[in-house]
């Protein structure tokens, strides 16, 4: 089994749609967590409502602390949270710096959710 994080500031949006997209696209061969440098507590709305358009629930993860997280990783996925993510373990370490989608519009947030998928995809086939 595949360990994979995903990491970015509040783990609201960006880091929340990779965990969900390597659990959808990885199954039961991959072990997906997210976690945030300075988690805002919650899940975006605008997450749970873009992931639900694919049938995913977004509204059961929550938003959690790097602090929480412990272990080696297979890879460490990292969207822009810089010098404040403490080292983690990882075989593959990347930095994908995708933007933020929190204040952009539906077509714009849906263009980020996509992306996030196809480079989930790649990340898998790749391991």
């Amino acid at each position: 089994m595949k360990r994979v994080l995903f990491v970015c500031v509040e783990n609201a949006n960006r880091s929340q749609m990779a965990e969900a997209f390597a659990r959808i696209h990885g199954g039961a061969d991959v072990e997906a967590l997210s976690a945030g440098s300075k988690p805002s507590g919650v899940i975006n709305p605008k997450a749970i409502r873009f992931m639900g358009e694919l049938g995913y629930d977004l509204a059961v993860h929550d938003s959690k602390s790097l602090d929480d997280i412990d272990g080696e990783f297979d890879a460490v996925i990292t969207m822009g949270c810089g010098d404040s993510c403490p080292w983690v373990p990882a075989r593959v370490r990347e930095d994908w710096a995708l933007p933020d989608p929190k204040h952009m519009d539906d077509e714009a947030y849906r263009g980020v959710r996509d992306r996030i998928s196809a480079k989930v995809r790649d990340l898998l086939a790749r391991l």
